[in-house]
């Protein structure tokens, strides 16, 4: 297991890369995580650089197509940061990003704590801890020359590609009865193209990518806490982006999203 300084080192560094858009390859040898407890260990450092609560968490790679793509085997959890949080058809700035992508998503804020457990927690114990759902785009980024390259504890070190993010208001229609694996979803870039996925592409229900990193955290000793958010990955294929785009996420019933990038 690396040392707290090394973790703490090589947090910094990711970070340093982060805040000033520049790139590197992989994390020095000495500095690198082997595992995935190691990456976690890493990552949390990342709200060193904060100074705001944590505003919630991020889940990667739900779908098996992301997984290859990235060559990983499952997904993986990361933090999202207050001061990365966009408003509502908002500007984001591609100058300095590598993955170009926008991503549709379903968001839960919790309204109770779920502290960490040795028994997992069951998908009904999970949903009666959400206050609220949201529709979500997320806008990762990657610190490596080669995020497909670097595996899954380095990815996880650096937040598992956690970057920008917009989360729109509640939805005021009644949701929890809704069959939310089935629920269309679209996301339409400047009025032109559409691309449509459902709750499905996300472990095969948001619910399950809601459970499955509430049981993530608690395994490494960490509870969601009451007003904290979860995005829970992309329910359609990455959309590709370039300056002059609008994306705007539709869930339909429950809402919309949009975000401008320039």
């Amino acid at each position: 297991m690396l040392d707290p300084e090394k973790t703490r080192t090589a947090s910094r560094l990711l970070v340093e890369h982060w805040d000033k858009g520049t790139h590197l390859s992989a994390i020095p040898q000495d500095l690198r995580p082997k595992t995935r407890a190691e990456g976690y260990a890493i990552q949390s450092h990342v709200m060193d650089r904060s100074r705001a609560p944590l505003f919630g968490w991020k889940i990667a790679a739900t779908s098996l197509a992301g997984q290859r793509h990235i060559n990983v085997d499952g997904p993986m959890a990361g933090r999202l940061l207050a001061e990365k949080a966009v408003e509502v058809g908002g500007s984001v700035s591609l100058a300095t990003s590598k993955m170009r992508v926008a991503e549709i998503e379903f968001a839960f804020r919790f309204g109770r704590q779920l502290p960490p457990r040795p028994a997992p927690y069951e998908i009904a114990e999970v949903m009666a801890a959400v206050a609220s759902l949201h529709p979500a785009i997320e806008v990762p980024d990657s610190r490596y020359d080669d995020f497909c390259a670097v595996g899954a504890a380095q990815l996880i070190a650096d937040n598992a590609c956690a970057n920008l993010f917009v989360i729109g208001e509640a939805v005021e229609d009644e949701w929890r009865d809704v069959n939310l694996a089935e629920h269309p979803v679209t996301g339409v870039v400047s009025g032109k193209s559409r691309h449509n996925g459902t709750g499905a592409a996300v472990l095969g229900d948001p619910r399950i990518a809601l459970t499955w990193i509430i049981n993530e955290l608690s395994g490494l000793g960490i509870a969601a806490e009451p007003g904290q958010v979860v995005i829970t990955g992309t329910c359609v294929t990455p959309i590709a982006v370039k300056a002059g785009d609008e994306v705007v996420g539709d869930l339909g019933r429950f809402g919309r999203v949009s975000v401008r990038f320039v």
